[in-house]
């Protein structure tokens, strides 16, 4: 659907937030914490923003962008062109981190733009009354985004840990120290993540809950497998050097995608013979396990072809 860019806010160093509206001044659809929307900023070129704002608040969506010196083009993009009164195009709200409103206490670890999705979600426990606390860790105060909304909340904690007198997370203690009927969230950098699961490999899984924001995933590249599309009925060679997105869109397949790193979701496929090479950071381990799916912009094949129900 379009939207139109109503206001542009700074939120921190290199942080800003964009508030979007629909053309003829309704309400936006309906999200629930924790859900994104894939943002098209130019052909070839999508990406996924957490919606910010609270749920109640139809009236707009609020996501924020931080150009990250390392972009491949995506925050880099909004930052340099987007400007208020255009009109862009965005999806209705997807949601790959949703949040259980029946837990009897919630703990939200947020890493530095990985904050974005908590806020929603403290909205939305605050109105239902419920148990919660934020540890929410930034390099520095002139880099950590939404500190204004978060001071409000007693059951906030923010840290900075690249400045003289700082701390770090302590994420083991955070994970040792939660109730065992709690329900956990992390989102953040890809190491922050990766410690968080291994924590609480102990906890069960429904209990634990991430996203992430992007990933130092080592894309497949080898080639050498084909890939048997039933519906269409073509057969496609992926070459080495390739990956298998690459040959699908080479192919004329259209076919989603956006975060390019296996961690959004948007471009999963059904499997439906053959092992795949996974590589994402979207599966849980049990899905790779029984290998009925696969995220087509980094994975690989494990066999000589793959069967997709595409």
């Amino acid at each position: 659907m379009k939207a139109r860019i109503k206001k542009i806010e700074w939120e921190a160093d290199g942080i800003n937030s964009y508030f979007l509206t629909s053309l003829d001044g309704q309400d936006m659809p309906a999200f629930e914490p924790g859900a994104h929307v894939d943002v098209e900023l130019k052909p070839g070129l999508t990406r996924s923003y957490s919606l910010v704002n609270d749920p109640k608040q139809r009236g707009y969506y609020e996501i924020a962008v931080h150009h990250a010196i390392d972009s491949r083009g995506g925050s880099r993009h909004i930052h340099e062109v987007w400007r208020v009164g255009e009109v862009v195009e965005i999806s209705a709200p997807r949601n790959n981190f949703p949040m259980n409103e029946d837990a009897a206490h919630t703990v939200l670890i947020a890493g530095g733009i990985g904050v974005t999705p908590m806020l929603p979600m403290i909205a939305r426990l605050e109105e239902l009354g419920k148990s919660w606390e934020l540890h929410y860790v930034a390099a520095t105060p002139e880099r950590a985004a939404y500190v204004d909304r978060l001071s409000a909340y007693p059951s906030a904690r923010i840290v900075y840990d690249g400045i003289e007198g700082g701390a770090r997370l302590d994420l083991a203690a955070l994970s040792e120290g939660a109730p065992a009927d709690a329900h956990l969230y992390c989102c953040g950098p890809g190491g922050m993540l990766d410690a968080f699961v291994a924590l609480n490999k102990g906890r069960p899984a429904d209990k634990v809950h991430i996203e992430y924001f992007s990933a130092e995933t080592e894309i497949a590249t080898d080639g050498g497998y084909s890939l048997e599309l039933t519906r269409s009925g073509k057969t496609i060679q992926v070459a080495e050097g390739e990956t298998m997105l690459d040959a699908l869109l080479s192919a004329g397949v259209d076919i989603g995608f956006a975060c390019s790193e296996g961690v959004c979701g948007t471009c999963q496929v059904k499997v439906l013979d053959g092992v795949p090479d996974h590589r994402d950071h979207f599966l849980t381990d049990a899905e790779k396990a029984a290998n009925s799916s696969v995220m087509v912009c980094c994975s690989g094949s494990n066999s000589a072809k793959l069967v997709l129900d595409i």
